[in-house]
């Protein structure tokens, strides 16, 4: 039995590890174009549920943008706020040279809910062709609308940056150390040409490819809105750009507490669920380390599942590394073992959660 658990952990390293020397040694998305002449008018859109506190920051970024600010849209949606959500807004946009509107969300558009609703409702006021969609929550680069258009080469429909997680306690440190690492995942696969997913809080959508799919109200619902409408747009044959890089680098604040990690991370195992059967039994395969090497532990020892775990840090750490360089970010190497405790306790509780319940709760609403 130990053999055979030896051979899966050693293909998990050399899967591991063909990932990072792809990622470490490949030149990321292609090239981007030149931009065009003149420049156009963009819309950035912002679904906003209760978010007096963390939109300002938003916002602030916003208007640091290297952007023309009079070719700039800011479009906020308010999804029935119980707070000052629509006040902040209005105080941190005043005097804004380009185009600014709060747009209380009130009904449904076709089959969206929550968040798609919104985005939604901004999508039918928004007067551009190019939808830059983030959320309240993100503090943007200076450069992002350029980063973004730069890729939005004839017949891309969706372009999708990268974003970290950052702040200043030990928990949110580690939270950082994931994303990166997940889409440092993604970015190898996509680069293969296999679409996986687009980040719904830094991502640009043409009017072309939006309007082509139906809007967000055209399609099922989704609380993983964001690829529910990349899944769409590739299907009508557009093609999509992964752009990994520090120019493109949104960062987010973390999940305060533990309880909002775990219905943040089941809100996107239905993504998961909805995932090709490839590209799930890749990641069945992934998620099968810390069992095989529970299992060998017990055949063999603890000796050579030790070893196994350490040669996992290495291999890990060196992909770690490669996707905070190229965010623009420096790894703390000596947060990594802490990390295999974090996303050991991460996977058993996610497996306790989804047993307790199927429901999804985002925002303050329950999704069944």
């Amino acid at each position: 039995m130990s053999g055979w658990l030896l051979g899966f952990l050693g293909l998990w390293l050399l899967g591991m590890g063909f990932a990072a020397w792809q990622f470490a040694t490949r030149r990321g998305a292609a090239p981007a174009v030149p931009l065009p002449t003149p420049l156009p008018r963009v819309s950035v859109l912002i679904a906003a549920r209760d978010e007096e506190a963390a939109l300002p920051r938003c916002l602030a970024s916003l208007r640091a943008l290297s952007y023309p600010p009079e070719l700039l849209e800011v479009l906020v949606g308010d999804d029935a706020s119980t707070d000052r959500t629509a006040a902040v807004a209005e105080a941190a946009m005043l005097g804004f040279r380009g185009t600014f509107r709060v747009i209380p969300i009130a009904e449904n558009l076709g089959q969206a809910r929550g968040k798609a609703n919104v985005l939604a409702h901004l999508a039918r006021h928004a007067t551009t062709d190019f939808f830059f969609i983030t959320d309240a929550d993100i503090h943007l680069p200076t450069n992002w609308i350029e980063a973004l258009l730069g890729h939005a080469a004839p017949g891309v429909g969706t372009v999708t940056g990268i974003t970290a997680v950052r702040g200043p306690r030990l928990f949110h440190q580690l939270q950082g150390i994931d994303w990166l690492l997940s889409l440092s995942l993604v970015q190898v696969v996509s680069e293969q040409g296999r679409p996986v997913t687009a980040m719904g809080n830094n991502m640009l959508v043409t009017r072309a490819a939006y309007q082509a799919v139906g809007g967000y109200q055209a399609l099922p619902f989704s609380v993983t809105e964001d690829y529910a409408l990349f899944r769409a747009v590739v299907a009508r044959g557009f093609g999509f750009r992964h752009v990994f890089s520090a120019a493109a680098r949104a960062d987010s604040l973390p999940m305060p507490d533990w309880a909002g990690l775990l219905r943040q991370r089941r809100r996107w195992l239905r993504g998961v669920e909805a995932l090709p059967l490839r590209l799930r039994l890749e990641l069945l395969f992934f998620s099968g380390f810390w069992p095989a090497l529970a299992g060998l532990a017990w055949a063999a020892g603890p000796a050579p599942a030790l070893g196994v775990w350490g040669a996992k840090m290495l291999v890990q750490g060196v992909l770690a590394a490669a996707a905070h360089r190229r965010a623009g970010l420096r790894l703390r190497w000596w947060l990594l073992p802490l990390f295999e405790f974090y996303t050991l306790a991460l996977t058993f509780s996610l497996v306790g959660y989804r047993l307790l319940g199927s429901a999804v709760v985002w925002k303050g609403r329950r999704y069944t």
